[in-house]
């Protein structure tokens, strides 16, 4: 929304500009019969035609029948030089200066106000012996017009950075809940999951097995309190994540479900965001794993590729029907641009499926 102190303040000082030039042609034509009265309606015209398309300027847009206003302003501008002495447009020209600069290009504005200097120049030196106020008049035509195109420029700047800043801040909070719907949706989909199993696996045992039951369910307590962590870590905006700590609560959570695991991992430092990535890959890795497979074993590894570090997650029981990416996968795509990589996910050999993250390191 465009800043009203902004346009206020220029409407402000275009308007005082305005009523000087009107004094100053009141004063000039005081004397005489009948001056006084037609400089005052001269004035009038002049002032209100560049009021309408000032107004217009400050909003960023053009007057209404534009050109036909802009026209009609230089009509009343250089009209009275036919029926008044003195040179009336000397004091009117400054105004349509402005109005030339803000409503045409610039080129042809500049080009107009040039030709307008050149004739208040030589209509006031025919005119006027003292060649000082003839260079007075004259300059302010391009000084006057310059300031009032400035002026414009500077409200209508204003008015594209306050517009730019509300996108900004938009953009601020759209990214804001993505990254929380992102991140709810790669952890509490992977503690879900694990309080799931861990509840199937302590409901079977508890007839024949209760001191494992026990153990399983308190396993499930544990995970249970991870996700209410994770949730708190979400809403703060900080999750600090350990890709061999992970790794380590994938191969104890898959073997606790029946799939056997192995982890191989590059002895190499990464940088968090690139170490944050792979380990969000390897949590959802696993996840689809145990939701959406029937894999029986799983391999979790790292290698350092010149500056690249790659994560390969295989396993052996890929769904009939893979459909297109989820918004896990997706999410793990986004992740991994971040980290300056890629990601893929795709069958790989019969009946397997591989999930490949490629970060910087």
């Amino acid at each position: 929304m465009l800043s009203i102190p902004a346009r206020r303040l220029a409407g402000a000082l275009i308007t005082a500009v305005s009523i000087a030039y009107t004094v100053i042609a009141l004063l000039y034509f005081r004397h005489g019969p009948g001056y006084g009265t037609a400089a005052a309606v001269a004035m009038l015209a002049v002032v209100s035609t560049h009021h309408l398309n000032m107004r217009a300027g400050l909003r960023g847009e053009r007057p209404p029948r534009f050109p036909l206003t802009l026209v009609l302003q230089a009509v009343v501008t250089y009209l009275p030089d036919f029926l008044l002495p003195g040179g009336m447009s000397a004091v009117a020209a400054p105004m349509l200066a402005g109005a030339l600069l803000v409503f045409l290009p610039l080129r042809w504005g500049c080009a107009l106000v040039v030709l307008m200097m050149l004739y208040e120049g030589a209509a006031l030196w025919a005119g006027v012996d003292f060649s000082v106020v003839t260079a007075f008049y004259v300059v302010t035509v391009p000084t006057t017009g310059a300031m009032t195109y400035a002026l414009v420029r500077f409200v209508r700047v204003t008015a594209d950075l306050e517009q730019a800043r509300a996108e900004l801040a938009d953009a601020a909070v759209l990214k804001e809940r993505l990254r929380i719907s992102r991140d709810l949706h790669d952890g509490l989909g992977h503690s879900l999951t694990a309080i799931a199993l861990k509840g199937d696996l302590a409901s079977r045992l508890m007839d024949r097995d209760p001191s494992s039951a026990r153990t399983e369910v308190g396993e499930l307590v544990r995970v249970a309190r991870e996700a209410a962590q994770d949730v708190r870590q979400v809403a703060r905006g900080y999750r600090a994540m350990s890709l061999p700590g992970e790794v380590n609560r994938a191969v104890a959570l898959l073997e606790s479900s029946g799939v056997g695991c192995q982890a191989h991992l590059a002895d190499v430092a990464l940088p968090r965001r690139s170490e944050e990535a792979l380990a969000w890959a390897v949590r959802e890795a696993v996840t689809n794993v145990l939701r959406h497979s029937r894999a029986t074993t799983c391999t979790i590894t790292t290698s350092l590729n010149g500056a690249t570090v790659r994560l390969k997650v295989a396993n052996d029981g890929a769904p009939p029907d893979t459909g297109p990416p989820g918004d896990g996968l997706t999410g793990l795509a986004e992740r991994a641009a971040q980290a300056g990589g890629t990601c893929t996910a795709a069958p790989a050999g019969p009946g397997g499926f591989l999930l490949t993250m490629e970060v910087g390191s």
